[in-house]
């Protein structure tokens, strides 16, 4: 789904699968003891080896206290397994292996650790925090698709601030970025927990209520006004009074015919019109005198399915 001309159109960005971690505990503590039990029969280097996997899996899955866990009880089960547990008959090869161990468990929950925390970075806009245009454009196009297969409504919001250039002219570009991360912050804070939003320009912002129509839209758009008009911000260190920052705001809503299934191009097509309906709608709150909430007409979202 493309929402602004000249982008890059971003499909799904799906979530890797989950496990409950109790089937996680179980999996882990089959794993060891079904290698426990090869161990000991066998005495087979090969076979030792496999102690890693349900290491790795452990120190991925519950980070670096699963990890170190599992391995000290694969140290425990590889002494056990081979006639002389606990002794220095074999005195580096057996302190290397439980160095092995250790090490497998403690890097393998760091590197998940790192995996997630880049995944986040790569899905988050870095001046406000909020989803960046990849992120929002995966959650629109599930949030379309539940609503074409649903029959629920689906509104989007478009903002940005008013006379943002005229504020970075006067008191510079770091003063506008810090309203722009104002905005950001109090979307975040002002939100309903299942609104998803997203900066997708300069101070552009688009936010997605799924399972709302367009009065509730418009409830939420003037609570979101209302906290920013009456916010007296202190921008690159200076203060300014309260009503120095408003915003504008474009509302579209629809309620899709439930068709049970939907395609991806028609999701994709839904989305984008939807957006672009909110984008006009957006327009018209700007040029009818800023500081207001426009929502666009039943014929702009004519077609919709």
């Amino acid at each position: 789904m493309q929402l602004t001309h000249g982008r890059t159109s971003f499909r799904f960005v799906t979530e890797p699968p989950h496990i409950s971690s109790a089937w996680a505990a179980v999996v882990i503590v089959a794993a060891l003891l079904a290698i426990l039990k090869l161990d000991a029969s066998t005495g087979a280097t090969p076979v030792q080896h496999l102690y890693y996997l349900p290491i790795v899996f452990a120190g991925v899955t519950f980070r670096w206290r699963g990890g170190l866990a599992c391995a000290i009880a694969a140290i425990v089960l590889y002494h056990l397994a081979n006639p002389h547990p606990f002794t220095w008959r074999d005195e580096q090869p057996d302190g290397l292996q439980m160095a092995v161990f250790i090490a497998a468990g403690v890097l393998s929950a760091k590197l998940a650790d790192d995996a997630q925390r880049l995944r986040r970075v790569a899905l988050t806009d870095d001046l406000t925090g909020l989803h960046n245009l990849r992120s929002f454009e995966a959650r629109l196009h599930a949030m379309v698709r539940g609503a074409q297969e649903t029959g629920q409504p689906l509104s989007l919001l478009v903002l940005d601030l008013d006379r943002l250039k005229s504020l970075n002219d006067v008191y510079g570009h770091l003063a506008g970025a810090e309203a722009v991360r104002l905005v950001g912050r109090i979307l975040a804070e002002r939100l309903p927990s299942h609104a998803v939003a997203c900066r997708y320009g300069g101070d552009e912002f688009v936010v997605a209520l799924p399972g709302s129509d367009d009065a509730e839209a418009v409830t939420v758009a003037e609570a979101v006004g209302r906290c920013v008009h009456a916010t007296a911000p202190i921008l690159a260190g200076v203060a300014h009074p309260r009503g120095k920052l408003s915003i504008s705001v474009g509302v579209a809503a629809r309620t899709f015919e439930k068709t049970g299934s939907s395609s991806v191009e028609s999701t994709d097509a839904a989305g984008e019109h939807l957006f672009r309906a909110a984008d006009a709608a957006l327009y018209a709150a700007k040029n009818s005198g800023r500081n207001r909430i426009s929502v666009a007409p039943m014929h702009a979202l004519a077609g919709l399915r």
